[in-house]
């Protein structure tokens, strides 16, 4: 699979069918809206350019509209209900908690306004039209047995989560967390410390944990793993700032111009990167066709793939 310098692999693009159905706008046009767990960082700006694709070829307004922080729950939720009272043809949905946007998602199909989620779960999928993203387990797994190739049989392993309540990174620490258990030389040292959302914080985190296990010359740990963009990048200048390296195994999850750089400057070993593009452009392209009356499937799983140094220089291979 070829990867762009972002490592972003772009989904290809599949012929929409024209809107004949649902409430429409003063246009003609029928209106989706788009709401992602973020819009800082560059993993949801792509997931925006994928989703308006889909419209674009539909001839469907797509109206884009998130929350800055992406722990900021009471934000999203009144996005949604904006939405709602607003009375817009169907809801492309990434929650970013997995209870809490339970009940605004509850009165959105309530209001006969269908609703796609993608990206990230909620607890409790049932009435929605699908769920659109990665297999974030499997993918985390696919993490985990990187970074035990790379350690070896024995080594002290880190693991920085995200966010609680975020089912898509749970999901992925759960299965890097299955993967490292099926090496019995490979200890977990740490697992419940949290990154928080933005960059900053995550940089934070992983210095305080640099500083409680290092001992002289010996980081005290042999790999660690993030397990998406803002964590991922913050643990890496947290790593190139101890002068790190050479001496921990880095896997992150994920991917954005500085991880690219990352893996180019040894600081990162290897990314498992999603198609942001794809989750963006299936998710409104799949409640376009449920609205379109077509049957839609209740699971898509956009894909994962891993990018180290070798796949870089040989990005068709």
């Amino acid at each position: 699979m070829k990867l762009f310098p972002a490592g972003l692999v772009l989904g290809a693009a599949l012929m929409a069918a024209s809107c004949t159905s649902g409430s429409q706008a003063d246009d003609g046009k029928l209106t989706i809206a788009v709401i992602p767990v973020g819009t800082t960082h560059s993993f949801w700006q792509t997931v925006e350019a994928g989703a308006k694709a889909a419209g674009e070829e539909a001839g469907v307004e797509v109206i884009w509209k998130g929350a800055v922080r992406e722990d900021s729950r009471v934000e999203q939720i009144k996005i949604i209900e904006d939405f709602i009272a607003k009375g817009v043809d169907g809801i492309v949905l990434a929650p970013m908690d997995d209870v809490a946007i339970r009940r605004p998602v509850e009165e959105a199909m309530d209001s006969d306004i269908p609703v796609v989620i993608f990206g990230t779960s909620l607890k409790d999928n049932t009435g929605i039209v699908s769920y659109v993203a990665t297999n974030n387990f499997e993918a985390g797994r696919m993490a985990g047995e990187k970074l035990a190739e790379l350690v070896g049989e024995t080594g002290r392993i880190v693991l920085l989560r995200y966010s609680e309540g975020n089912a898509s990174t749970t999901d992925r620490e759960e299965g890097f967390l299955a993967a490292i258990a099926e090496h019995p030389g490979l200890e977990v040292i740490s697992s419940g410390q949290y990154a928080g959302v933005t960059a900053e914080s995550a940089q934070e985190r992983a210095e305080q944990m640099i500083d409680r296990f290092r001992s002289g010359s010996d980081p005290g740990f042999d790999g660690i793993f993030a397990p998406n963009e803002p964590s991922a990048f913050g643990t890496m200048r947290a790593i190139k700032d101890a002068g790190l390296s050479d001496e921990v195994t880095f896997v992150g999850f994920d991917s954005s111009d500085g991880l690219i750089k990352g893996i180019e400057d040894g600081s990162v070993k290897a990314l498992v990167v999603q198609d942001p593009y794809n989750i963006g452009y299936l998710g409104a392209k799949t409640l376009i066709q449920h609205l379109n009356g077509e049957s839609v499937e209740s699971m898509i799983d956009t894909g994962a793939t891993l990018i180290d140094p070798t796949s870089l220089e040989n990005p068709g291979e």
